[in-house]
């Protein structure tokens, strides 16, 4: 089979739990049969199957991307007075998506350290931590705005603009002008289609790159109805 050069950053597996259906085992073998360079992983709010992930990878020789996509609190993530964790665009949740991928050593010790206190100190429908908390632990992680339900797309779907430049730049800056960026996906949905068409105008005009990923939650393509 032809190399690929695709390298999925943002993907669920079955500890993406009620999510995912991708076991890590069968993610390695098939990123393995199509001689992909590098895999992640980015599970919802947890890292239980990094280990596994990582041993199966570098036995593979597939370099493992160790990652989260976490759940930001709006405000601080001591504040419990939302209504609901995430709906759509409603005011009302209580957190954005944002995926964070380790670079390195420190990266990975940052990302668990973020992990652990979203549950500890966060936790409100699910494990939240705040940009206060991220800017603390932002050494060695790389970012992406998510899907549609993270906080850049948000509010640029949502009219707000201003709000959108303003979480795109401190992101930015906690992180570093080389390590967040701009995450688009083609996955037939139309709201998608209409955040890709925002944020690569905002990406002009903040000199934020772009990165292409798919919002990975199955392995195969007969795997859809499934999920």
């Amino acid at each position: 089979m032809q190399h690929s050069d695709f390298v999925p950053l943002h993907l669920h597996t079955e500890y993406s739990l009620l999510d995912g259906a991708i076991k890590i085992d069968e993610l390695v073998e098939q990123a393995s049969a199509y001689k992909m360079p590098a895999v992640a992983i980015t599970d919802h709010g947890n890292l239980f199957g990094v280990i596994d992930f990582y041993k199966r990878a570098m036995k593979k020789g597939i370099k493992p991307i160790i990652g989260c996509e976490v759940y930001v609190a709006p405000n601080s993530r001591f504040d419990r007075s939302k209504t609901s964790i995430d709906n759509g665009l409603s005011d009302e949740a209580a957190a954005f998506h944002l995926i964070l991928l380790a670079r390195d050593s420190m990266g990975y010790k940052n990302l668990a350290t973020l992990v652990t206190k979203a549950y500890l100190e966060g936790f409100y429908y699910k494990p939240r931590i705040d940009k206060d908390l991220l800017e603390q632990y932002s050494g060695g992680l790389i970012g992406l705005t998510a899907c549609i339900k993270g906080e850049v797309p948000y509010y640029l779907r949502n009219g707000n603009k201003e709000k959108a430049r303003e979480a795109a730049l401190r992101y930015k800056h906690m992180l570093g002008p080389e390590n967040f960026y701009f995450e688009i996906q083609h996955n037939g949905m139309p709201e998608q289609e209409e955040a890709n068409k925002l944020l690569a105008e905002l990406s002009r005009e903040l000199h934020i790159p772009l990165v292409a990923t798919n919002d990975c939650h199955y392995l195969r393509k007969e795997d859809a109805k499934a999920h």
